[in-house]
């Protein structure tokens, strides 16, 4: 039986499967890049939950979490291009080595300033880690430095990502039929 969320699915892009899979090789990639450097892992909210707690746990490396939520969408399909803050870090992140983790890289703007953000308060590195990269969309100069998947210019969600905040609980990642987010 079909829930109803997967009944406003026109296709899966990437399986449950194959999402364990990657997350698991990322998770090793990091433990080596980072063993001894005690990283700060710092999800972008809200999309990046699902994977973060993913990934942390593929990652046994002695780490600490944290989180800010941006806002550069207000419930729309493609980015307005400007980056707010809505809940700032809570602690001082001067000297450490940041991992950021977002669910999709799009057009770059929200990256783009959250690395500049991040290294005027401080932050002896910054490493961009994302689950999707959708380069057909960028705008800014900006790349992960550790991706899981290529996507094509459709609308995903699944995984943590969402349409108007839905979606976001469905276990693989999907393309959003068109009828859904569009009105005519």
């Amino acid at each position: 039986m079909k829930s109803e969320m997967e009944a406003n699915i026109l296709k899966v892009l990437i399986t449950e499967e194959e999402l364990h899979r990657r997350v698991a090789e990322m998770g090793e990639e990091l433990y080596r890049r980072f063993e001894g450097k005690n990283p700060l892992f710092l999800g972008v909210l809200k999309g990046s939950f699902v994977f973060m707690a993913d990934l942390v746990r593929a990652c046994q490396v002695k780490s600490d979490v944290e989180f800010i939520a941006v806002s550069s969408y207000q419930n729309a399909t493609a980015s307005s291009g400007r980056v707010q803050i809505t809940h700032d870090l809570q602690q001082d992140i001067t000297g450490r080595h940041l991992i950021i983790v977002e669910d999709i890289l799009d057009s770059g703007n929200t990256l783009a300033f959250l690395r500049q953000y991040f290294l005027t308060k401080g932050a002896a590195s910054i490493t961009i880690v994302t689950l999707l990269d959708k380069p057909s969309r960028r705008t800014k100069a900006i790349s992960a430095d550790l991706s899981g998947f290529t996507v094509p210019d459709e609308f995903v969600v699944g995984y943590g990502l969402d349409y108007a905040q839905q979606y976001r609980n469905v276990p693989y990642i999907g393309v959003l039929k068109p009828e859904v987010y569009t009105h005519g």
